[in-house]
């Protein structure tokens, strides 16, 4: 197994609920990411628009696997896959990647939430996944950086709403658990990771800035945490790492078109917070 966190790291991570591990990705390899992603017409076609509920739009698109292009060389290198190994101290697959594209002056918030009130309904049994969060721009307060409230993953899974097109935790019960754990701001460089657990509760504020501020996001569930259930993310698919160098070969022969082999997910088909409205 690739240790790439430290004992310190992992418990850390499982105290707050997340780990902020700085540069984990060189400028070269940012830079190879941050173009392709900006000229994948593609990427740009496929992605969709999600109401805050305010009057902001975040757009984004999503896949489930992680293919041979740069995006996938990310999803599958071995930093990410050894730390997502670590966390869940169990085989990871992936279970999705996307591109969040807070433009500027014009991207939406996401309201407070946990991603396991999304996955619980696909049919996974516990919360044993985890999300590295990779700072393609940078992410500052002014241009809506990722808000985390620290151990709130220790409350459990949190009732969840439709607020506009997104799930948000109930109000109530995270005005409560603002007065007693720390609320925080996760300002990022290019290349540093985020990693979080999918209870962590967190939110971001629209981008009022001149500055975009996009992030691609790789999600793994843990192969014995397999839904019972098919839905539009998938059941355990063995993922096969790939060394670090890869990102810069696959990169460098200008990757921009990365989407042969990357299965976008439409939206329609997202049940995760639709079903929201018929469960609550």
């Amino acid at each position: 197994m690739n240790i790439v966190l430290s004992d310190d790291q992992l418990v850390q991570y499982h105290q707050d609920g997340y780990l902020v591990v700085e540069r984990m990705f060189d400028d070269e390899e940012m830079d190879l990411l941050r173009r392709s992603a900006k000229e994948d017409r593609d990427l740009d076609s496929h992605s969709y628009g999600k109401s805050d509920g305010a009057g902001g739009t975040v757009r984004l698109a999503l896949w489930n696997h992680p293919g041979q292009g740069i995006y996938g060389m990310f999803a599958r290198c071995n930093r990410l896959v050894g730390a997502a190994r670590q966390i869940l101290d169990d085989e990871p697959y992936h279970y999705h990647s996307k591109m969040i594209m807070k433009d500027a002056r014009i991207g939406g918030a996401w309201t407070w939430h946990q991603d396991y009130g999304y996955w619980y309904q696909n049919g996974i049994l516990t919360p044993n996944l985890t999300s590295a969060f990779i700072a393609v721009d940078p992410a500052t307060k002014e241009n809506g950086c990722l808000q985390v409230i620290r151990s709130s993953h220790k409350c459990g899974r949190i009732h969840h709403e439709l607020v506009g097109d997104q799930a948000g935790a109930d109000p109530e019960r995270v005005d409560e658990i603002l007065k007693r754990y720390e609320h925080g701001y996760v300002e990022m460089s290019p290349g540093d990771a985020l990693f979080f657990h999918p209870n962590l509760l967190h939110c971001s504020d629209r981008n009022h800035s001149e500055h975009s501020r996009w992030s691609m996001i790789c999600c793994y569930n843990a192969r014995s945490n397999d839904p019972y259930k098919e839905a539009h993310h998938p059941r355990y698919t063995p993922l096969e790492p790939v060394d670090d160098s890869a990102i810069k070969e696959v990169g460098v022969k200008r990757f921009t078109d990365d989407t042969s082999d990357v299965a976008w997910l439409d939206p329609t088909i997202d049940v995760s917070a639709h079903s929201l409205d018929e469960r609550e």
